[in-house]
């Protein structure tokens, strides 16, 4: 869980995850322009890093179709934080 709370510490990750939520299956070259749309100036190594992380976490799956990739976001990483609070440590041992 700790990768999950790492992804998600830093702006422009969250950003992508944002872009992900309106429009999930963008290339990266899709992604990059949005995000430039929105003010981000990164480039798109700088990009491909951060979907690094976030894929590391769990919370983008790439897959590949031919020549391109698609990037697809994954909320079930999300989903385990909420169950731990929503549940409790104390009250999922009864």
């Amino acid at each position: 869980m700790g990768d999950v709370y790492k992804a998600l510490a830093d702006p422009t990750r969250r950003a992508i995850l944002d872009e992900l939520q309106d429009r999930s299956g963008q290339t990266l070259f899709e992604l990059c322009v949005r995000l430039t749309g929105k003010g981000f100036t990164s480039t798109r190594q700088a990009i491909s890093q951060h979907l690094a992380v976030l894929a590391d976490a769990g919370l983008v799956v790439l897959r590949r179709q031919g020549r391109y990739t698609f990037i697809d976001l994954d909320t079930s990483p999300l989903q385990q934080i909420y169950q731990r609070w929503r549940v409790g440590p104390c009250e999922s041992d009864t």
